[in-house]
């Protein structure tokens, strides 16, 4: 009987803490868009240029990338910057993987520019502006891996052939959870499009 009621404590006690998880993701500051075209398949957004700080991997992999670029892009929002300022971490992590390499961005909150951003310490960290562009979206859920990125992004690909929307570059994995949420997860795979309003 002890068992079962310390049993029933600590799953009551993980269930809050997975809630508590979760329902601090939706405050989260996220990457600003706006929605252009949504259906039951898949999301058209227009993206503005925001600022980015940016790592380079030889990586070719999600696992890999994750591993090598988090941790450096985690230590110079965590006060890693020449000002020792801690900077909120924002939505989504973005990711490019090829077979020629990698890289993973963390978007920085909107009252950060190139000017005022805090310097990193780490000198392979990139900050720049993004360039303005329209992609296509698809989300799914669950932990990411390389089986189900390649699945969305091909299945992405083939709804953009089927509607003749013109691809205009490589996709990008875009992460929205911390690793140790659990439930409420979501991911999404955007491509950038070729798109007249």
């Amino acid at each position: 009987m002890k068992a079962l009621y310390i049993a029933l404590s600590l799953g009551a006690i993980y269930f809050i803490f997975q809630s508590f998880i979760a329902g601090n993701s939706f405050k989260t500051e996220k990457q600003k868009y706006r929605t252009v075209l949504k259906d039951d398949v898949l999301e058209i957004r227009y993206y503005p240029s925001a600022t980015m700080a940016t790592v380079y991997s030889s990586a070719t992999n999600y696992k890999s990338v994750s591993s090598s670029g988090f941790g450096k892009l985690a230590r110079f929002i965590f006060g890693g910057n020449n000002e020792n300022e801690s900077i909120a971490m924002t939505a989504p992590v973005r990711m490019n993987m090829s077979e020629k390499g990698a890289e993973m961005s963390f978007v920085m909150p909107t009252k950060y520019n190139e000017s005022n951003l805090p310097k990193p310490n780490d000198e392979s960290i990139h900050i720049h502006q993004s360039a303005p562009q329209y992609v296509a979206v698809v989300s799914f859920g669950g932990y990411a891996n390389d089986e189900k990125i390649k699945t969305y992004k091909e299945k992405l690909l083939q709804i953009l052939s089927e509607r003749k929307i013109k691809v205009t570059g490589d996709y990008t994995f875009l992460g929205y959870n911390a690793p140790y949420q659990m439930i409420a997860r979501t991911n999404e795979i955007a491509i950038p499009i070729e798109w007249k309003e």
